[in-house]
């Protein structure tokens, strides 16, 4: 028994996390044929390119009259009344998107689900690609073959501290690039990944979205696992203080980030995807790397998401610098703002440790590194001192 739960509120918990891991969102909003339409894009055959999504597996209006069944209105607790229901009101925002896929519904329920882009958070975008100007030189690349027999290594590692921890890494021909999915870690065949970076991209995948997807799966309250409302933008920003905390943040990985808020911001305000394109190649970057960005964000009717790897990389580098620590933030799967709740939960040992802790986390390098960062307000400056 969940000390002071009650069983009602426990099973409402487990009807939402299941329902939640029974509709892919983020694989169902990206294109199947990216890598396709991105070849005929820069021959100049496609100067608005038009994607193709999968079928939807799970029936948006199924899901959502189980979701309608669920009854949160019900549940007793009062902090877990607060989470379910926000959590709620996410999956049906999502749901409505899953619907509205290339529609020009689908941008303004992205913005509120995501957010936009602020002007400070934009000036410091348009900073650090003024003051990043130089980028370190093309290096030797890992194909995803290549990238699937590191990360099987890296999650062999977890699994040598917890041999039942569900941690997986496939290549999945319909994925463009590398993302987490549940309990595995998807590669696109076409991926290619510089060398320098995928310790920094293990530590980003692995030891963040699937540690904590891991030890969030083993609470008492599923949705720990598939993910608390706004759970996105804090998991992103933690992801990236990994990169750092390896060492792994390059020059051009900095303005990359910097470059999706801006594209975010001109998907908001209107411009096309030919335009959006042009104006990263103006920014310095190379044509294939800019369709790339330019399609997460304009996928689907305009994806918004993007630009919140910068922003919870700003707030999690405040909550540093105010003196602020990680520990619970390796529980699952929640955001910064959730933070006082789910250390109520702790605190009424409602919580379970953790499973399993990132690997860097062993390193006093990293810890120092973590230690320069706290608290830096120019994220230009954030290459300055790591080793």
């Amino acid at each position: 028994m969940t000390v002071g739960i009650a069983a009602t509120d426990r099973a409402i918990d487990h009807e939402l996390a299941q329902l939640s891991r029974s509709f892919r969102f983020l694989l169902d909003i990206t294109p199947v044929d990216a890598e396709d339409v991105k070849g005929a894009f820069l021959q100049g055959a496609a100067p608005e390119p038009e994607f193709t999504y999968r079928v939807l597996e799970t029936d948006p209006e199924v899901a959502r009259a189980m979701l309608d069944d669920i009854d949160i209105a019900s549940v007793h607790d009062p902090t877990l009344s607060h989470l379910l229901r926000a959590k709620h009101r996410e999956m049906e925002l999502q749901l409505d998107m899953l619907e509205a896929r290339e529609s020009d519904d689908f941008l303004q329920l992205s913005i509120e689900l995501y957010g936009g882009v602020s002007p400070s958070l934009r000036r410091q975008a348009e900073g650090m690609l003024e003051k990043i100007t130089e980028t370190e030189p093309l290096e030797e690349h890992l194909d995803a073959e290549e990238f699937l027999r590191l990360a099987e290594a890296e999650i062999a590692h977890y699994r040598a501290a917890d041999p039942d921890v569900e941690m997986h890494a496939e290549i999945r021909a319909d994925v463009n690039g590398v993302m987490v999915a549940g309990d595995t870690l998807l590669i696109g065949p076409e991926s290619r990944i510089q060398r320098p970076r995928a310790q920094a991209l293990l530590h980003h995948e692995v030891g963040t979205h699937l540690v904590t997807q891991a030890n969030g799966s083993h609470q008492p309250f599923k949705v720990l696992g598939v993910g608390l409302a706004g759970y996105d933008e804090t998991q992103e920003g933690l992801a990236v203080l990994a990169e750092i905390a390896c060492g792994g943040l390059t020059a051009f990985r900095l303005r990359q980030l910097a470059s999706r808020v801006l594209t975010v911001h001109r998907r908001v305000h209107g411009a096309t995807f030919a335009e959006a394109h042009e104006a990263l190649i103006e920014d310095g970057f190379p044509r294939g790397s800019a369709f790339t960005t330019v399609m997460r964000i304009y996928r689907a009717g305009g994806m918004t998401k993007d630009a919140i790897y910068l922003r919870g990389l700003v707030e999690l580098l405040g909550h540093l610098g105010g003196g602020g620590v990680l520990d619970l933030l390796w529980l699952g799967k929640f955001s910064l703002g959730d933070l006082p709740l789910i250390g109520d939960l702790q605190d009424r040992g409602v919580l379970r440790p953790a499973r399993v802790l990132p690997r860097y986390l062993n390193d006093p390098t990293a810890a120092a590194n973590l230690e320069k960062a706290a608290g830096i307000h120019d994220l230009s400056t954030l290459l300055e001192g790591t080793a």
